[in-house]
C-alpha cells in the first residue's frame, strides 16, 4: 500500500455537473440541462472546489471562464466520466455488449435530422447505441479532442484540415414577407448568438461595407428564430439548404454584402473503434452532403476515395 496522502474520491455527480457549466457558460442554463435548481449547481461547483482545494473559475472576468486548473479539470473530468459509463454499460445485462457513440452538433437543426441516420446504421448495428448533444463549435472540438466525444458535425469559418468531410455550404439571408432593413439605420439581426458562425460572418460582412447592426432577436432553436424573422423582426444568415426546409424567404436581392461560404465538417475521434466510426460518419455525410441540390463541392480528407452523392 502506498503511504502519503489519503486517497480521496470525487463523487462523479460533481463532474457531471461541471461538464454543463463549462460547456454553456452559465450556471442557469446548466441548472436547466441537469433539472437541478441554481443552488444546487452552485452548490455542487463549490464542493468540488472544495474537494480539490482550487478554483475552478476565474472570479476577476464577467461571465463563466475556467482558470488553467479548471480547464484541466474539465478534460479529466471527460475522460473520467466516459470510462465510469463504458464501465456501466458492460454490466448491464447478459447480452453482447453495446457500443455507445457520442456525437455532437453545433445546431439543433443538424441535431433533429441526424435521428434518421442513426436509426438506419442500428438496424445493421443493434449493439449500438447513441448519445447526442449540441453545443458550440469549440466546445465540441474540446470534447472530442480529449476523448468525451466519438463524432461531431460543426461549422466553422475556413475549411477544417482535421475534419473526415467538408464540404461548403451556401450562406444567404433570410427575411419574412413584411421585412423592412434602412440602410441608414441599424440592420436588425436574428441569430444563434456570438458564438454562431453564422453570427459571426453576418457581422464581419456588414462592418466590411460599413453598415452598423443590432440584435433584435437572439435565441437557441431554429424554431424560434424561423418564427422572429417569419414575424418581421430581421434578418437572418442561415444555410441556403436550411433556409428552405424551414420554408424561409432567400433574399435574394437584398441590398446587404453577400456572405461566405461556411464549411460543414464531420469529425471522428482519433481513438476507439475508428472503422465503425468512419463508417458511420460516411453515412452522416451522405445524408447531409449527397442531397444538396446545389451541389457544392465536397472534400474529403481521408486516403480512401470519397464517394459522395451528384
Amino acid at each position: 500500500m502506498s503511504e502519503g496522502r489519503p486517497k480521496t474520491n470525487i463523487p462523479t455527480d460533481l463532474l457531471r455537473t461541471l461538464d454543463p457549466v463549462d460547456d454553456l457558460r452559465s450556471i442557469t442554463k446548466a441548472a436547466i440541462l441537469l433539472g437541478l435548481t441554481q443552488p444546487a449547481v452552485s452548490a455542487q461547483i463549490k464542493r468540488l472546489q472544495y474537494l480539490l482545494g482550487a478554483d475552478l473559475f476565474d472570479r476577476s472576468v464577467q461571465g463563466i471562464s475556467l482558470t488553467p486548473q479548471g480547464e484541466t479539470v474539465v478534460t479529466y473530468a471527460r475522460r473520467l466520466l466516459s470510462i465510469n459509463d463504458q464501465i456501466m454499460h458492460l454490466g448491464a445485462d447478459d447480452a453482447q455488449p453495446e457500443m455507445v457513440i457520442r456525437l455532437g452538433a453545433t445546431s439543433d437543426y443538424i441535431a433533429a435530422i441526424l435521428p434518421n441516420t442513426l436509426a438506419r446504421f442500428r438496424e445493421r448495428r443493434p449493439d449500438v447505441r447513441f448519445m447526442l448533444r449540441t453545443a458550440p463549435y469549440d466546445a465540441l472540438v474540446r470534447d472530442l479532442r480529449s476523448g468525451g466525444l466519438d463524432l461531431m458535425v460543426g461549422l466553422s469559418l475556413n475549411p477544417p484540415p482535421d475534419a473526415h468531410h467538408v464540404m461548403a455550404r451556401e450562406t444567404v439571408w433570410v427575411r419574412g414577407v413584411s421585412t423592412r432593413v434602412a440602410l441608414d439605420a441599424l440592420v436588425p439581426l436574428v441569430s444563434y448568438g456570438e458564438e454562431s458562425p453564422f453570427h459571426r460572418v453576418a457581422v464581419n460582412a456588414l462592418q466590411a461595407v460599413g453598415l452598423g447592426w443590432e440584435a433584435i432577436f437572439t435565441g437557441s432553436s431554429l424554431a424560434s428564430l424561423a418564427s422572429a424573422v417569419a414575424a418581421g423582426m430581421g434578418v437572418m444568415p442561415i444555410a441556403r439548404s436550411a433556409a428552405s426546409d424551414v420554408g424561409l424567404i432567400v433574399w435574394e436581392d437584398a441590398p446587404l454584402p453577400k456572405l461566405p461560404d461556411l464549411y460543414s465538417g464531420i469529425y471522428v475521434c482519433e481513438s476507439g473503434a475508428r472503422a465503425t466510426l468512419e463508417q458511420l460518419a460516411d453515412e452522416i455525410a451522405e445524408m447531409l452532403y449527397g442531397t444538396a441540390r446545389r451541389g457544392p463541392t465536397l472534400v474529403v480528407n481521408k486516403s480512401r476515395t470519397a464517394n459522395p452523392a451528384a
